[in-house]
């Protein structure tokens, strides 16, 4: 190694220790709380809703969605937001608007970015009409104690959580995350997703259906009056303790195995697995058909 290729060496080493000296140095003066170099400033901006309204409608980008149940019967609409990110809130034609008003210009996506956008809206518990839900990028959470005439969700990335029933159709559609939905009834459950895990768990419904492309969907008691149809690409199919009048089952790379209550017509069929079915012939359709998996079901 050349004298001038070992000075260069030292100095680089020299600058990096002083560099680390110099992070440390202000880290320790800001405690090292690392959302205090974000270069992003965050507000928060509260709204008492006093008009009556029966439908909710949110449209946001970044932002994480949670429905809480008041302690007051009161509505209020709390907005953790980013500057020239905000949201507008009004109640016009009987229902709740949450819209997101974008006023940030190129120059202001540069930066360091810490904080995590959430809108939380507070409600008192009940039945509602119409809930409908659009984000980019952020968790949504719908806890029990909610009941809606039509759930309609539309989300890019991240996860949804539900416990809330629906009287009429939750449609549920995810590009990349996982749903989960827990301890509800609907008529119509209608799941999409394109990469990620799908949990449901002590659900009635009329009928169910689920699809995806990367990901497996796990369903433990899981009843569907008249039809329940799952389809996926990559992943497996769990179902524990599940009924449904027909069931249609399809992945091309994965296993479907589990349990149902009652006796079912099955219909089976994989290109390259082993498949293990009752023999019995009473009872509904159950079609299951895999490429590249195998197929057990047990019935009690």
């Amino acid at each position: 190694m050349s004298r001038k290729t070992k000075i260069w060496l030292i100095a680089a080493v020299c600058l990096i220790l002083f560099g680390c000296i110099m992070l440390g140095g202000v880290m320790t003066m800001l405690n090292w709380d690392f959302t205090k170099l974000s270069t992003h400033t965050y507000e928060t901006n509260e709204y008492d809703i006093t008009d009556q309204y029966s439908g909710i409608f949110i449209s946001t980008n970044t932002a994480e969605i949670a429905l809480i149940p008041s302690a007051d019967g009161k509505t209020t609409v709390t907005c953790y937001e980013q500057q020239r990110v905000t949201h507008t809130v009004t109640v016009k034609d009987g229902a709740l608007y949450i819209d997101v008003v974008d006023e940030r210009k190129w120059h202001d996506y540069i930066g360091i970015h810490f904080g995590s956008p959430k809108i939380t809206v507070s409600l008192p518990a009940g039945q509602y009409d119409t809930l409908t839900l659009r984000t980019d990028t952020g968790a949504i959470d719908i806890p029990h104690g909610f009941q809606f005439e039509k759930m309609t969700v539309t989300q890019q990335t991240g996860s949804f959580t539900c416990r809330a029933s629906t009287v009429g159709t939750m449609n549920i559609q995810t590009s990349t995350g996982v749903i989960r939905i827990e301890n509800i009834t609907a008529d119509t459950l209608k799941l999409s997703i394109s990469t990620g895990k799908t949990y449901l768990e002590n659900i009635a419904c009329r009928t169910l259906e689920s699809s995806g492309n990367t990901g497996g969907i796990i369903m433990k008691n899981v009843i569907a009056a008249e039809q329940l149809t799952v389809s996926r690409s990559t992943g497996d199919v769990r179902l524990e303790g599940c009924d449904a009048g027909n069931l249609s089952i399809t992945t091309a790379t994965g296993e479907v195995s589990g349990s149902l209550l009652t006796e079912k017509t099955f219909i089976t069929y994989s290109t390259t697995g082993r498949i293990d079915v009752p023999k019995t012939t009473a009872g509904g359709e159950c079609r299951i058909t895999t490429s590249t998996g195998n197929i057990k079901i047990t019935i009690p």
